[in-house]
């Protein structure tokens, strides 16, 4: 290699732009080539921004608990959606120009236009204008994420039927609102709208709400929505809509029509492995479009990386950012993996959720399968936020931490946390987890008063049936 490797990254997400900071910091040459925004979806038209605007709804409903706690407002408040877009689009804006800083000053050339591989050391890059120009390096890291939902019985128009792209930039409150999906943006969505005063309904294929978290997550949340005055159907789904000019009859599997204004779809997203010239120069892709990478984020063609959504292992900004590290410290001669056994993350409804490792479910099956009783080889955990004294103090009342351990090793095998700031929460038991923290040597370690974070202390302490603030019968 040359003294100065060059390393091309195709698309400046949370995964493409970390990738290239870490490399200039290791001494690389950068180029990105980017066809949108810096920063991806997840900045642009993601996280951030669907954050951006919770923040205001979670602000609303603490004023409408004012008079509980003694704050007595002159009038009910009330939401102005285009002010809080427009705020939105400033948070979004500074944070892409905070991104452009950083690469000026890593000197991190930067291409706008669509990428495409000619061979595995070269991109052809398309302008807007038409130009093109071609990008030679050493190496070159796939980074071109996830794209929306496309159904033919559900086309999206950007007005009547959305996807949360559309969504984030709605600026007049729509009165009713059908989601498709109650996964992760689905519910947040839900928690977005209902706060806002939309009459929303959740129409969920799976049986629960939430469907990959934990069983007792996915109770509270429903029971949570529902008091928002959110509608939850589960167990079915949308078999047709009927579109007129001003609004929607969308026919549910059930033998039932929801009329509506919009909407949401929200069911999963398709990897962006097409189109980039990845069969060109024969990147093996899984049966469902993903890139196919080792443990050192290598595709089948060597010198050719990808990381991020298009790789599909855990969809999540953070996961890509680690992966665009791991990529270019092990392109850069710098041995590097990821534990994907502790990823933690957070899921911003209202309430919070946060969680790391294994659900309750998996841990007993897990233990069933490897031939011990799951009942005895698996140890669980909880305490309630109402018994916090710092959630009374608060009036963020609402919540659950959950614990689920080995039994054998007293390691923690993941953790669940719904309530006020769970996802913040939720990184001491990731970083137990990563150190392998035993449950008996997290109980030893003191809690400050009053902290929501001691309702992570109380779970623990549970695991052994010690926890202070649980009522629990002598001997049981």
């Amino acid at each position: 290699m040359p003294v100065q490797t060059h390393i091309a990254i195709l698309g400046a997400g949370p995964g493409g732009y970390v990738a290239a900071i870490r490399a200039a910091q290791l001494g690389a040459r950068v180029t990105v080539v980017e066809r949108q925004a810096l920063g991806g979806v997840c900045l642009n038209w993601g996280c951030i921004s669907s954050k951006a605007l919770l923040s205001v709804i979670e602000l609303g409903d603490k004023l409408k608990k004012a008079g509980d706690l003694g704050l007595v407002l002159p009038e009910p408040a009330r939401y102005d959606l285009a002010r809080m877009v427009a705020r939105k689009n400033k948070v979004v804006a500074t944070l892409v120009k905070g991104i452009a800083t950083l690469f000026k000053a890593w000197n991190i050339e930067v291409v706008e236009g669509q990428g495409e591989l000619l061979d595995a050391r070269t991109l052809d890059v398309t302008g807007s204008d038409g130009a093109q120009r071609k990008v030679q390096a050493d190496a070159i890291i796939i980074a071109t994420g996830s794209s929306w939902p496309q159904m033919a019985q559900f086309p999206i128009d950007g007005k009547q039927i959305i996807t949360s792209k559309q969504a984030l930039d709605l600026e007049i409150i729509p009165k009713r609102m059908v989601i498709l999906g109650a996964g992760v943006e689905g519910c947040e969505f839900a928690s977005l709208f209902s706060g806002l005063g939309t009459a929303v309904t959740v129409v969920e294929l799976q049986p629960r709400v939430l469907p990959l978290e934990d069983e007792e997550v996915s109770t509270l949340m429903e029971r949570e929505l529902k008091k928002r005055g959110v509608t939850v159907r589960t167990g079915t789904t949308i078999k047709a809509v009927d579109r007129t000019a001003n609004a929607l009859a969308v026919a549910v599997a059930d033998d039932t029509v929801v009329e509506t204004d919009v909407l949401l779809i929200s069911i999963g997203r398709g990897f962006h492995s097409h189109g980039i010239g990845l069969d060109r120069v024969g990147v093996a892709l899984g049966m469902h479009g993903e890139v196919l990478v080792d443990e050192r984020m290598e595709t089948s063609v060597s010198g050719i990386y990808a990381i991020g959504d298009v790789v599909g292992k855990a969809m999540l900004a953070h996961v890509a950012s680690a992966q665009g590290k791991v990529a270019v410290e092990n392109i850069l001669g710098y041995p590097s993996s990821i534990n994907y056994d502790v990823i933690p993350a957070g899921i911003f409804t209202l309430p919070e959720v946060g969680r790391v490792g294994v659900t309750e479910k998996q841990a007993r099956e897990r233990a069933q399968a490897a031939g011990q009783n799951p009942d005895s080889a698996v140890l669980v955990g909880r305490f309630r936020h109402v018994a916090l004294g710092k959630a009374q103090a608060t009036g963020d009342t609402t919540g659950l931490f959950k614990v689920v351990a080995d039994a054998e090793s007293g390691k923690i095998l993941g953790a669940h946390i719904v309530g006020a700031h769970a996802a913040d929460l939720i990184h001491e038991a990731a970083l137990a987890m990563e150190c392998g923290v035993t449950v008996a040597q997290m109980a030893k370690m003191i809690h400050a008063h009053p902290t929501l974070a001691e309702g992570m202390m109380e779970a623990i302490e549970d695991v052994a049936g010690a926890a202070i603030h649980q009522v629990r019968k002598r001997g049981a």
